[in-house]
């Protein structure tokens, strides 16, 4: 059976990670997305470094299942190009800085003329409105902006501190990766499409506010500051590796104690109830720090696991491949990409039962479908030549 969204054509323009990745999603789940790329270089994570055999690590890992078509889009015959692929298409998206896609002759007006009910995605940093909405975004000025950087540093009295992935960019990706679906499905009941707009800042927030955003929930009693978290965080020492462990609830710190050979902690006042934990937060991990330090982490993580205490080991990049736990779920699996050679990458992350999403292909060279594309929509061969010949097209 194929994917969910098989049947579904998505025409896409995006480029770096916030874009390619949410059609990346789309198309694991069956979509058939048609990367619009430029003749001259295509999307700039082609040229980022980690390459073999001139393809990057970052391009393939974002754009797999996808075909590339590359059209000039300075020229009118390339622009006629896309406007007749697009009237085929059921998403149109990109993330140009706003007014851009207008300018180009792509804005939400000229492209659902073309098709009615098409669902058209605009991905931005800032939003399409406000003093910042035109500036240049990255992904750590979204880290910035949002409050994830002081939220990082675990106090707002802390220097802020980026998280060392581009949470932001993924993040959005993800986002909008739902957010398309959800307007696919309305179309299917209303036959009528929509234009979803989302914004990096946009998305971080609504992320954050659910565990991190506290001392801003109740509107009049507000709090310029947020409670500091632990200066301690839940990654613990122990006489070989580390580990993490975490408790919440009653029962899990009386298995704690246990564990740990620490009963005494049952008949601390600091400890006794959820909030004094919390409360107690710095005092409660230092303790138990300095117990977990005794023993070899594969000790501590047998008696933690026979006390249904949550743990697991910190696994680094390498080791995490060969965790039996992600080998059991089959997480990371090796494919061949006809360039590339052999590759692994991790499987779509959500398992359909009866509409199975899975890797079809690797990501595409750059305008290596141009011709099957063109084809499917209605031009001919000489007309595909007559555009190669004037270099609209590669």
């Amino acid at each position: 059976m194929p994917g969910p969204l098989h049947g579904y054509r998505v025409v896409d323009l995006t480029s770096n990670v916030s874009g390619p990745l949410a059609t990346m999603i789309l198309a694991d789940q069956g979509a058939d997305v048609i990367k619009v790329e430029n003749p001259d270089g295509g999307d700039a994570t082609r040229s980022a470094s980690n390459r073999r055999n001139g393809l990057s690590a970052a391009f393939l890992n974002t754009n797999r299942n996808k075909r590339s078509i590359a059209l000039d889009l300075r020229d009118p015959s390339a622009k006629q190009a896309l406007k007749r692929l697009i009237a085929t298409a059921d998403v149109f998206i990109q993330n140009f800085r706003p007014g851009v896609a207008e300018r180009m002759g792509f804005g939400e007006d000229a492209t659902r003329a073309l098709k009615p009910n098409i669902v058209y995605v605009s991905i931005s940093g800032f939003g399409e409105t406000g003093p910042y909405a035109g500036k240049p975004v990255y992904d750590p000025i979204i880290q910035a902006m949002s409050g994830l950087a002081t939220i990082q540093a675990g106090s707002d009295t802390e220097r802020p501190r980026l998280v060392r992935t581009i949470l932001p960019d993924k993040l959005t990706a993800v986002t909008a990766s739902q957010a398309i679906t959800a307007a696919l499905l309305a179309r299917e009941r209303t036959g009528q499409g929509q234009h979803v707009r989302l914004s990096m800042l946009d998305a971080v927030i609504a992320f954050l506010w659910a565990s991190d955003m506290g001392s801003q929930t109740f509107a009049d009693d507000e709090q310029p500051c947020q409670e500091a978290a632990s200066r301690i965080d839940l990654i613990y020492e122990t006489a070989t590796d580390h580990i993490t462990a975490a408790v919440q609830t009653d029962r899990q710190w009386l298995g704690l104690t246990r564990a740990l050979e620490r009963p005494e902690w049952l008949d601390d006042p600091r400890f006794r109830t959820p909030a004094l934990r919390q409360e107690n937060v710095n005092e409660r991990l230092a303790m138990t720090q300095a117990v977990l330090k005794t023993r070899p982490a594969a000790e501590w993580l047998e008696v933690l696991t026979r006390e249904d205490v949550p743990c697991a080991p910190v696994l680094t990049r390498s080791a995490l491949i060969h965790h039996p736990q992600v080998k059991a779920n089959g997480v990371v699996v090796e494919t061949v990409h006809n360039k590339a050679g052999l590759l692994r990458q991790a499987r779509p992350a959500a398992r359909f039962s009866v509409t199975p999403a899975g890797i079809r292909h690797g990501a595409p060279v750059l305008g290596q479908d141009t011709e099957t594309v063109l084809s499917e929509i209605g031009y001919s061969a000489a007309e595909i030549a007559a555009l190669r010949a004037k270099d609209r097209v590669a």
